[in-house]
């Protein structure tokens, strides 16, 4: 389920995942399909860790990668999770070709 929230973003973002919604800063962004398909990755990886645990493992990589990046936007690209989800964001197909756990290979790349 796809909503709408035009205040909810910080700065440059502009769609998340909470599951089960996608939400987006505009409704135009309904038609960015590469947008979209990052969000469903995202909640493939939420549904295959019972959605707390995605949330307490990405919040805990963003502020370990903070600290060691020193910069919370750099951080946050290189969260597993996050490259997982950019790496195979135009791969309209992924989701249903994806394997579990395979954000864990983006751990040290």
């Amino acid at each position: 389920m796809i909503l709408v929230f035009r205040h909810f973003f910080y700065k440059n973002y502009v769609g998340l995942s909470l599951w089960p919604f996608i939400i987006l800063k505009h409704d135009e962004l309904k038609e960015d399909i590469v947008l979209i398909n990052h969000e469903k990755i995202h909640l493939k990886q939420q549904q295959e860790l019972l959605i707390v645990f995605f949330y307490f493992l990405y919040i805990s990589e963003w502020l370990i990668r903070t600290a060691v990046y020193f910069d919370s936007y750099k951080a946050y690209q290189n969260i597993s999770f996050e490259r997982e989800a950019y790496s195979n964001e135009k791969n309209l197909n992924y989701t249903s070709e994806r394997t579990a756990f395979s954000f864990i290979k983006y751990l040290t790349k």
